[in-house]
């Protein structure tokens, strides 16, 4: 027993030796996420909490710099106050938020969605425009555009 525990830890020494050689080759073959593939992952998980759950608070905290700048001129900057704007609009019974698309280059993201603040009327499409740092929303703008009841286009909007 003991020559066979002698012979395999020699074994797992002799792979050990060859990982370890191996290791940075191995890691420069696997190509780092680039920073559109990062911020994607950012906005989508975002837009899936925000959007999709109905959870600003959550969403906010989670992926929204506390100091946020807000291009929108009815909310202050600062993730604590769109997250006192946002949060009864997105609790009015009816709400709902369609995605669209979801574009994003560098540390610049869009998302255009179909949204409605309850359950009257036609709602809007809206292109809101996030720019990125470090994984976290840094500012927001914003497109609005009503829906109209009858549009003259077939495809107008999405």
């Amino acid at each position: 027993m003991k020559g066979l525990s002698k012979m395999a830890g020699r074994k797992i020494a002799a792979l050990l030796a060859i990982a370890a050689l191996l290791a940075p080759s191995l890691a420069a073959a696997r190509p780092a996420r680039t920073l559109t593939e990062r911020n994607r992952a950012v906005i989508t998980a975002f837009a899936a909490m925000f959007y999709g759950k109905h959870d600003v608070r959550g969403a906010f905290e989670r992926y929204v710099a506390p100091d946020y700048i807000q291009h929108n001129a009815n909310i202050l900057d600062g993730r604590d106050a769109a997250i006192a704007a946002l949060e009864p609009m997105f609790r009015q019974e009816g709400s709902r938020f369609e995605i669209k698309r979801i574009v994003v280059d560098g540390d610049m993201a869009v998302i255009h969605l179909h949204g409605r603040a309850g359950a009257q009327g036609n709602g809007g499409t809206v292109a809101d425009i996030y720019r990125l740092e470090h994984g976290k929303i840094v500012e927001h703008w914003d497109i609005l555009q009503p829906i109209a009841d009858k549009p003259l286009n077939p495809h107008a909007y999405f």
